[in-house]
């Protein structure tokens, strides 16, 4: 019991989801002493979910492993791949499968949804005790995700916010050292070669959608714009909903040319999609890529030089900040503590 308390208090100690997985991982394989642990979520859009690995331990495993957030979800396992987790996710309750060895699945809940399931393979059926204390552990796990989600999440779309920008900023790109806190490339490494670009995204004359046909109908434009986003990009890019009509993105790639093509796969799948009532919306967007010494401000800054001059040359238009220093048409500036230094 004092080793279970001492998990339970490491758990609530962490504002990481990667942590928060690894530890309650660690929990198990240390006060159940199973044969193997994992945690499992699904991912993608409905009709294509994927499965991916969270955190897990096998036989004789040291350090917890993971997919890498960097991964292709259409290489992931699919949902019906696996079907005794998706029967546990669907049902929302405890499936076994087998006795010796046993496959025990349990869902992982909040007070809104299931989250993902955590799988736990025994060489003997479980007690009643020993499904217990998984139980109680995950119904905390899934309390505590459940307040991470509020501090972190816009309400209307799901998405970060953007009281998360600065703090993910900063640590987003960074590559911590294989089996760092007890795990292999959990983190959000970049990929070799990669640089880390800002996008800031605005939905053009949304103030006209809200006076045509109303807040109610605005909402419902944001929450398939959120949509669109994440069918735009991929996993490891953070998207976040700064407010209003504005949101940002942060992703991974080699050249300014390979971002300019994401954001405007982007902006053509809003130009190309049809909103209810509203019909035809569009989007401008200014990027740019960020330095090593990047303050969040100095990043946001060129990003949305960018796009004031995607909204006054237009609208419907990807604009990369660099051009527009080549062009002299922006000077660009440095930025210290949130106060632009020309």
């Amino acid at each position: 019991m004092p080793q279970l308390i001492e998990h339970l208090a490491e758990l609530t100690g962490f504002r990481n989801r990667d942590q928060l997985d690894v530890t309650v991982v660690r929990a198990v394989k240390d006060v159940l002493r199973p044969h193997g642990v994992s945690i499992y979520r699904c991912v993608g859009e409905p009709g294509a979910q994927r499965w991916l690995t969270r955190a897990r331990m096998g036989p004789g495993d040291l350090t917890v492993t993971a997919d890498p957030p960097w991964v292709e979800v259409s290489t992931l396992p699919k949902l019906d791949d696996e079907p005794a987790r998706r029967d546990c996710l669907a049902r929302a309750e405890l499936v076994t499968v087998g006795e010796g060895p046993q496959l025990n699945i349990f869902p992982i809940t909040t007070e809104r949804e299931v989250i993902g399931v955590l799988e736990l393979e025994t060489c003997v059926p479980m007690t009643p005790g020993d499904r217990a204390t998984v139980c109680t552990l995950l119904r905390i796990y899934g309390n505590f995700h459940e307040l991470l989600d509020h501090s972190e999440h816009d309400p209307l779309t799901g998405l970060l916010n953007r009281q998360t920008f600065d703090a993910a900023f900063a640590t987003g790109a960074r590559e911590p050292a294989a089996g760092d806190d007890g795990m292999e490339r959990c983190g959000r490494a970049p990929v070799e070669g990669a640089t880390v670009w800002l996008g800031v995204v605005d939905i053009d004359h949304f103030k006209r959608v809200n006076d045509t046909y109303g807040h109610l109908m605005g909402d419902e434009v944001l929450l398939l714009m959120a949509r669109l986003l994440r069918s735009s990009f991929r996993l490891r890019d953070r998207l976040y909903r700064f407010g209003g009509e504005e949101f940002v993105v942060v992703l991974e790639c080699p050249e300014g040319d390979h971002a300019a093509l994401a954001f405007e796969r982007l902006r053509d799948s809003v130009e190309r999609f049809a909103f209810p009532q509203v019909e035809h919306v569009t989007v401008s967007v200014g990027f740019a890529k960020t330095n090593p010494d990047d303050t969040p401000a100095a990043a946001f800054s060129r990003a949305d030089k960018a796009l004031y001059h995607a909204k006054s040359h237009g609208r419907n238009r990807v604009v990369y900040f660099d051009d527009l220093v080549r062009a002299g048409l922006v000077v660009e500036a440095n930025v210290v503590g949130g106060i632009e230094l020309f």
